[in-house]
């Protein structure tokens, strides 16, 4: 039977998941946990007993005046996602590596026609491209070269580190970022759930554009021009675009089983396991392949606006206006041209459940590509990760604001989990039986602080004066004497 947490005295830590909401940073919602959890009686004992551990080590005041639970996440969201966060508390923390390493499902909502320097909704346009021949049953076609083990290039923007720094901030500085070679990761499920003609939803390109020096900047940093075709044209050459799928491999079985591969210093561990390579699988048909020239075809230039493929052939075999002789737009045409209202682009919701180190985002920016278009990531939502899933065992962040709700349900998923651990539940001794055992157990600290000292563990002297006495006192020399 759960004890109400007035009553409780249990010190209860280890892992539960969070719905985090829009536009709040994991960071953030961590923040905001610990503000509620210091003032929930679920959580005094815990408090309570880092105190206790505190004093006995001899903290000083004002590190026993900050105690904070001990937070940490295993796996970030952007701001602009929602979904599952896993949270590790206390001890918990040390098990979220395990929550880097399993299978995770997303839903995002792809939005074709633009690009932006951050492959998502909120950056600024980098890019435009003719978006009236995708279709619903091309979008479909397409997302079988990007099913099973693929490889994928890192958005500029994401925190994976190159040569000891974040590729993000390589990006914000604007300035060239190390050759990242395209990761493999594997794909399990990836549908179409949902097509969205155009004029039927609100999803909106952003307004604000890169423009000028910028803009080459930033299409340099994200590469949207020939060498980020040749990774996914590549992989599908690998795979073969028409590969076989049964119904039952769309169905994850055993999520979370995927082999590791060794964390390296320059690219930290992602939400799960890599495969440890890609086999390579028929070859594409030609007609299928993404090309250099289709992917410059649909990107714009400074010299003249977004054209199709089509429109840039045509253009291309006509040769009754050279470039010696175009004629110069009116400013009749050009007036026209700029009053004439775009039309919606469309967009696609996806679902796909994946492992380690993969960047929906990129997906979102390749897809794009891929239909000779440009794509951009317009809503995030991560629904499940590892046996944590939303609706089921998430708690809601909305729910903060009453203790009522969150607690029952949190005090049952941290009993349930230590159990599983095999961790004891500690009970947190009453103030006279504390108060009790504190001498005791500071005279034990002090012994052990003599035992260290003794074998070697403490204080020692050195050849600059800087021992245990400091710069004033006396210290050994080199030669072992005084001065």
């Amino acid at each position: 039977m759960t004890t109400p947490p007035t009553e409780s005295r249990k010190v209860l830590e280890g892992i539960f998941a969070i719905n985090k909401p829009q536009w709040a940073s994991s960071a953030g919602v961590l923040r905001d946990l610990q503000d509620h959890f210091s003032r929930s009686p679920l959580f005094a004992p815990w408090l309570e007993a880092q105190k206790r551990s505190l004093i006995i080590a001899d903290a000083k005041p004002k590190h026993l005046k900050n105690i904070k639970a001990k937070l940490g996440h295993g796996g970030t969201l952007d701001p602009m996602a929602t979904g599952v966060l896993i949270v590790g508390m206390g001890k918990g923390t040390k098990c979220l590596q395990r929550f880097l390493e399993c299978t995770k499902t997303y839903e995002c909502v792809v939005l074709f026609g633009a690009a932006t320097d951050s492959y998502d909704a909120v950056g600024k346009v980098v890019g435009k491209a003719e978006y009236e021949h995708v279709t619903k049953e091309l979008v479909e076609e397409k997302l079988a070269q990007f099913r099973g083990k693929i490889l994928q290039k890192p958005s500029v923007f994401s925190a994976l580190k190159v040569d000891g720094k974040k590729m993000y901030e390589y990006a914000r500085e604007g300035k060239d970022i190390p050759e990242v070679a395209a990761r493999p990761v594997e794909v399990e499920e990836l549908e179409l759930v949902e097509w969205l003609e155009p004029g039927s939803h609100e999803f909106a390109w952003p307004k604000e554009e890169v423009d000028g020096a910028e803009m080459e900047g930033a299409k340099k940093l994200m590469g949207i021009r020939k060498e980020d075709a040749k990774v996914y044209s590549d992989t599908a050459a690998r795979r073969g675009r028409k590969r076989s799928r049964s119904p039952e491999n769309d169905h994850v079985e055993g999520a979370g089983q995927q082999p590791k591969i060794p964390k390296t210093d320059s690219e930290p561990a992602m939400s799960g396991a890599l495969p440890a390579e890609v086999a390579p699988i028929e070859e594409t048909p030609a007609e299928n392949k993404v090309t250099d020239a289709s992917v410059e075809a649909s990107l714009p230039t400074e010299e003249k606006p977004v054209a199709s493929v089509e429109q840039a052939e045509a253009t291309e075999n006509t040769s009754s206006i050279t470039q010696d002789n175009a004629a110069e737009p009116t400013d009749a045409t050009a007036s026209s041209a700029t009053s004439a209202p775009t039309p919606q682009p469309p967009a696609a919701r996806l679902r796909m459940t994946v492992t380690s180190g993969f960047y929906v985002r990129s997906l979102c920016h390749d897809l794009g590509l891929a239909c000779n278009s440009l794509g951009l990531m317009s809503s995030l939502i991560r629904s499940r990760q590892g046996d944590y899933t939303l609706g089921q065992n998430v708690l809601e962040y909305t729910d903060l604001e009453d203790q009522s709700k969150w607690e029952p349900q949190l005090q049952k998923q941290l009993e349930e989990f230590m159990e599983k651990e095999g961790w004891p539940i500690e009970e947190l001794d009453d103030d006279e039986s504390w108060e009790g055992r504190k001498k005791d157990l500071m005279e034990q600290r002090k012994d052990n602080d003599r035992e260290k000292s003794y074998k070697g563990g403490g204080k020692k002297w050195n050849s600059k004066g800087k021992g245990k006495y400091g710069r004033n006192g006396y210290s050994k020399n080199m030669d072992g004497g005084r001065k």
